[in-house]
C-alpha cells in the first residue's frame, strides 16, 4: 500500500508530465501553422477546432443583400449617384437654355419641365452605362470601393463624444477670446484716456 509521500511524488510527476506535454503542444502550434477556420467552413454558433464559437460578421451573413455585394455596392451607388447628378444638372441646363431660347424666339414657347427631366434622365443613365462599360473607369471605381470597404467607421458613442469635445472646446475658446477682447479694450481705453 503506497504511503502519502509516494502519492505526493506520483502527483508531482504527473503534473510535471502534463506541463511538459502542454509546452510541446504550444510549441507545435507556434511552429506548425494551421489553416485558419474559414467563414465558408464554419457556420455561426458552430464550434471550431479550438473549441471557440465561430463568430461571423454581420456583413458575412447569408441573406443580407448589401453584404453579399461587398464593396461592389459602393461601385453601384457611385454610378447611380453620378447618373442622378448628370440628370439633375442637365435638366437645369436644358430648362435654362430653353427659357433663354423662348425669350429670343417666342414661338418656341415656355420650357416644358417634363421633357427636360425625362431627356436629362435618359442622358444621365446612358452616361453612367457608358462609364460602367469602360474597363479603366470601372476598375478604378472598384479599387476605390474595396479601399472604402476597409474603412473602420466610428461608432455612435465615438461620434457623440467627439462632437461633445468639439462643442465644449469651441465654447471655451469663445469665452476666452471674448474676455480677452474686453480686457484689452479696457486697457486700451485706460492708456489712451478715451
Amino acid at each position: 500500500m503506497p504511503t502519502e509521500d509516494e502519492d505526493l511524488k506520483d502527483d508531482a510527476k504527473e503534473s510535471a508530465t502534463d506541463e511538459s506535454e502542454a509546452e510541446e503542444e504550444s510549441r507545435a502550434l507556434v511552429t506548425e501553422p494551421r489553416e485558419p477556420a474559414s467563414i465558408d467552413k464554419v457556420s455561426p454558433g458552430e464550434l471550431t477546432e479550438s473549441g471557440e464559437s465561430a463568430e461571423v460578421d454581420g456583413d458575412e451573413m447569408e441573406g443580407d443583400a448589401p453584404a453579399q455585394l461587398g464593396a461592389q455596392r459602393f461601385v453601384y451607388a457611385a454610378y447611380f449617384t453620378g447618373a442622378v447628378a448628370v440628370a439633375f444638372l442637365l435638366s437645369k441646363a436644358i430648362s435654362f437654355g430653353w427659357s433663354r431660347l423662348a425669350i429670343w424666339k417666342p414661338q418656341v414657347g415656355e420650357p416644358d419641365e417634363m421633357v427636360a427631366v425625362v431627356s436629362a434622365g435618359i442622358v444621365g443613365a446612358l452616361v453612367a452605362f457608358y462609364y460602367y462599360r469602360d474597363v479603366k473607369v470601372r476598375t478604378l471605381a472598384e479599387e476605390v470601393a474595396s479601399e472604402l470597404g476597409k474603412v473602420t467607421w466610428p461608432t455612435r458613442d465615438e461620434v457623440v463624444n467627439g462632437t461633445f469635445v468639439v462643442l465644449v472646446t469651441t465654447f471655451a475658446a469663445t469665452v476666452f477670446f471674448a474676455l480677452m477682447d474686453r480686457f484689452w479694450g479696457f486697457v486700451t481705453n485706460w492708456v489712451y484716456g478715451a
